[in-house]
């Protein structure tokens, strides 16, 4: 980890998407990064949902973080990421039923990587959740290590091993880290991604201002010692 900088996170703006447009560019070298049409569409939508983290002296863009609010019931559990996006689209924004807070995106320049980024985005989007009143932030963790362990681990197996923190995954354990826990493990979730080889993990963050006993617990026995329970 390197040393910790200044940052400020405030709310996406249209001025913010060429540097948006760039940041995916550089951190998703294979694939297509959001387009100026889904990024429009999100802060149509939801814009308190999508924030951005600059230098507080510069203004430079240091890292994104986009969001919808769904009903998660409406969805298969083995829904894949642009089921649970709309494409992208953000069209599904729920505001009236939703009790979710979807986490569709995180990213940092690489350059800013480990230097508090991805942290300020995530205090920003929990505050959010619980200004809203919401339930719960789900997101999917795409297994960004599983690739070089899949001969000889399930991803399930691989997930557990993150949790247990026998092994390191650069996205699953730094969410880990921020209260998030593991409550499935899924297969398809992102298409043409040689890291995970398109699995990934189902993480949860609660908020235990709202949150009852029956809210707690995993959709997959084998992570129920790793989840929290609720307090007597």
């Amino acid at each position: 980890m390197g040393e910790k900088r200044p940052v400020t996170v405030r709310n996406t703006r249209p001025g913010d998407f060429p540097g948006i447009v760039e940041m995916c560019r550089a951190v998703y070298s294979t694939s297509r990064p959001w387009s100026f049409e889904q990024l429009a569409s999100h802060h149509a939508v939801f814009p308190e949902g999508q924030f951005v983290a600059v230098d507080p002296a510069s203004g430079a863009l240091l890292g994104m973080a986009a969001s919808l609010i769904i009903l998660w019931d409406d969805y298969e559990p083995q829904e894949a990421w642009r089921g649970f996006t709309a494409q992208g689209m953000f069209t599904n924004h729920d505001p009236v039923n939703g009790r979710t807070l979807y986490g569709a995106e995180v990213m940092a320049v690489p350059t800013e990587q480990g230097h508090g980024v991805g942290t300020a985005l995530y205090k920003a989007r929990r505050e959010l959740a619980e200004r809203l009143a919401l339930l719960r932030i789900r997101a999917g963790s795409r297994l960004r290590g599983y690739g070089v362990h899949a001969t000889e681990l399930t991803p399930l197996e691989y997930v557990v091993r993150v949790v247990r923190g026998e092994l390191y995954d650069p996205t699953l354990s730094f969410q880990l880290r921020r209260g998030f826990h593991v409550i499935d493990v899924v297969g398809g979730y992102l298409a043409h991604d040689p890291e995970s080889m398109g699995y990934a993990a189902t993480i949860q963050w609660l908020n235990v201002a709202v949150a009852k006993p029956e809210d707690y617990g995993t959709a997959n026995p084998a992570l129920a010692p790793y989840v929290p329970k609720p307090e007597a």
